[in-house]
C-alpha cells in the first residue's frame, strides 16, 4: 500500500483578514485554534486573536491531504511565521480591503514571507470587498506589477469553501505549473 502524500500549505495576512475563518470553512475536520481575548489594539477590530496557529485538514480526492495552517496576524507573533512555514509546499495571503491601507499590508506581507515566497508559490485573497469596493482586484494586480510579480489575485469570502476552495485550488496549479516549467 502507497503511502498517502501530505501537504502544508500556510495561510497569512492581518488581523480581521478572515485566515482562521477561512481554514474553519475548508478544513474536513474541526479546526484547531489558538484564539485569546485581544488584549491590545486588535480589540477594536475583534474580541479574540490567533496567538500561535489555527490547523484544520483538506482531504484531497486522490487520498492526499492538505494541512492547513494559519499565522497569528499580530507582528508581535512573528516568530510563529518561520515555523509554521518549514516544510510548506505554498502561501495563501488574505488581505482585508476595508482596511485603512490594505496595498501597506499588501507590501509587508510579500516582504515578511519573501523568503518562502521564492521557495514556494503564493495566491492572494482579498476579503470584505462588499464592506469596501475599493480598491479593486486589477489595483491589486498593479501593485503585485510593480513589484515584478505576477500572483493570482481573486475576491473571497473567507465564509464561503468554494471561494477558499479556488483559492486553493490555484495555489496547487502554481505549484503544479512551476514544477513543469
Amino acid at each position: 500500500m502507497a503511502a498517502t502524500a501530505h501537504h502544508k500549505i500556510i495561510f497569512t495576512g492581518p488581523v480581521g483578514a478572515g485566515k482562521s475563518t477561512a481554514i474553519a470553512s475548508i478544513s474536513d475536520i474541526p479546526p484547531v485554534n489558538t484564539d485569546e481575548l485581544a488584549s491590545d489594539m486588535t480589540r477594536s477590530r475583534k474580541p479574540s486573536t490567533t496567538v500561535a496557529l489555527d490547523y484544520g485538514v483538506m482531504n484531497l480526492e486522490d487520498g492526499e491531504r492538505l494541512h492547513l495552517y494559519g499565522t497569528p496576524g499580530q507582528e508581535r507573533f512573528d516568530f510563529m511565521w518561520d515555523i509554521l512555514t518549514e516544510g510548506g509546499i505554498g502561501l495563501v495571503l488574505l488581505l482585508n480591503n476595508a482596511r485603512p491601507d490594505p496595498f501597506t499590508d499588501l507590501g509587508f506581507f510579500l516582504g515578511a514571507f519573501d523568503g518562502f515566497i521564492r521557495r514556494s508559490q503564493v495566491v492572494i485573497g482579498v476579503t470584505r470587498m462588499d464592506e469596501a469596493a475599493t480598491p479593486l482586484i486589477g489595483d491589486y494586480q498593479q501593485q503585485l506589477a510593480r513589484r515584478g510579480l505576477k500572483v493570482p489575485v481573486f475576491e473571497v469570502d473567507a465564509r464561503q469553501r468554494r471561494d477558499v476552495s479556488v483559492l486553493v485550488e490555484a495555489l496547487l496549479f502554481s505549484i503544479d505549473a512551476g514544477v513543469s516549467d
